[in-house]
């Protein structure tokens, strides 16, 4: 029995440090991202709500812990943060941003014909051509993120309680 098998992950390959103009060039690809979503006058809570929705589902943990810090800096609530995997069973969304999170869903499952189909009808009625085009570059930006993270197992270290 070899370790993986026994129940130990071997550490991985950080591949943002191992290929580091590859990494660039994702950041910078979401750097031109974030211009686009302000350019289009997304807030800065919405793109993060988007940078969350699409890590929860993904399971990033490195991501999920990045971008709720910067969704609280951004001003976003723990109420909101707190109910966010449940959205559609909430009332504390708008409809810019349940049309947002449900076209972010429909970016990370593209398999899902009819998921696409329903969240871009209801993205028709509640954002812009360049708010939707934003919305799939943020979602398309952070899947890409999530998985470097995942593949890498980038850690999530604890702060201290105070």
């Amino acid at each position: 029995m070899n370790d993986t098998e026994a129940g130990h992950v071997e550490k991985r390959v950080y591949v943002d440090k191992q290929s580091p103009k590859a990494f660039h060039a994702m950041t910078a690809a979401a750097e031109a991202v974030r211009t686009v979503a302000q350019e289009a006058g997304l807030h800065r809570n919405l793109v993060e709500l988007v940078n969350l929705r699409v890590s929860q589902i993904n399971g990033c943990a490195y991501c999920l812990d990045v971008h709720t810090r910067a969704a609280l800096r951004a001003g976003e609530t723990a109420q909101r943060l707190g109910v966010l995997a449940a959205w559609r069973d909430t009332e504390v969304f708008t409809a810019q941003e349940r049309a947002a999170l449900a076209l972010a869903e429909a970016t990370t499952h593209p398999a899902d014909g009819v998921l696409q189909e329903d969240a871009y009808a209801t993205a028709r009625r509640s954002l812009s051509e360049d708010e939707i085009s934003a919305v799939v570059w943020v979602a398309i930006t952070i899947n890409a993120f999530n998985r470097v993270s995942i593949m890498s197992k980038h850690p999530v270290r604890g702060v201290p309680r105070q």
